[in-house]
């Protein structure tokens, strides 16, 4: 019997699939389509402090094997999330994680604040990752220093499981992972998507209203898993591995490169029941290959 269960710092999760923010909503919005409960974990859309409407249209391109994305972590607010939504997905069969972002080290922390009195939050992602917003995000992510001085504050005011989210858009990423890991992270996950741009030729202006935004999909799951191998090779912390999963095969390709779980995003716009499918493939895999847990998994790449 295989057991598929992971844990990530006190966290435990049914099986290692989880779904990338952003791409599945808050989770609701995919009931028509698989049974929730098969999921190891569902992080929401990005949550901020005060109401966002994001970044003007257009703000999604696709581009071959991908897509770009400039939506700019819009949503009504944590206050909203706490009062509207967490009352409709607090008693789903899956774990309930909540991607954190601010423009402030503030922000983050008041967005903890309001989040600690939801008990079925089983874990937060704070977001040092997002390109596509001018001021927080991203700005933390690329700096050791401002990454410790996020994730630490953040860890003073959480103390349930706390996932850091890296951005791919560094020099060296295992430098930003180890200031996570140094500064208090249970986790880290990577990547969030590439910074690019697309030009329309015959308008000779930029596709996003943004002009850049963060490439996603499957062209870039071989510098994620890349990347994935060498953090998982830098800390000691669970890395969760994300970036042009696409199926059942491309979440096992992560776990192989040192990932204790993994989380699909632009593939839920393709094919919605993408993540079920991704599980009963890891299953099988394990069966397969004789392994009993997925602790086996994690690192098996043989060099």
């Amino acid at each position: 019997m295989v057991n598929l269960s992971v844990k990530i710092g006190s966290l435990t999760l049914k099986n290692p699939v989880m779904t990338a923010s952003g791409t599945f909503g808050y989770g609701e919005e995919f009931a028509d389509f698989i049974d929730l409960s098969r999921l190891g974990g569902i992080i929401v859309k990005g949550t901020t402090l005060n109401s966002r409407q994001g970044n003007p249209y257009p703000r999604m391109a696709e581009t071959p094997s991908g897509m770009l994305n400039a939506v700019g972590l819009q949503n009504k607010g944590v206050d909203y999330f706490a009062q509207h939504i967490y009352p409709r997905i607090k008693d789903l069969d899956t774990r309930v994680i909540v991607n954190v972002s601010g423009a402030s080290i503030e922000d983050y922390v008041g967005v903890c604040e309001r989040l600690r009195g939801l008990d079925k939050v089983a874990a937060i992602e704070v977001n040092i990752s997002c390109p596509n917003v001018k001021q927080g995000g991203m700005s933390f992510g690329t700096t050791c220093d401002g990454c410790e001085s996020v994730v630490s504050a953040v860890r003073r005011a959480w103390d349930r499981t706390m996932i850091v989210k890296l951005t791919p858009n560094v020099t060296d990423i295992t430098e930003i992972a180890r200031a996570a890991e140094g500064a208090g992270a249970d986790a880290v996950s990577l990547t969030n998507t590439f910074l690019g741009m697309a030009i329309d030729v015959e308008r000779q202006r930029p596709v996003l209203s943004t002009i850049t935004g963060g490439l996603s999909g499957a062209c870039i799951r071989p510098i994620a898993v890349r990347m994935v191998w060498q953090v998982a090779n830098a800390v000691s912390v669970p890395v969760v591995g994300l970036g042009g999963i696409m199926n059942g095969r491309d979440a096992v390709e992560f776990m192989l490169a040192g990932a204790t779980a993994v989380q699909i995003g632009t593939a839920n716009f393709i094919d919605p029941q993408v993540t079920v499918k991704a599980v009963e493939y890891i299953q099988d895999y394990m069966q397969r290959h004789g392994m009993a847990s997925c602790a086996e998994l994690t690192g098996a790449m043989k060099v």
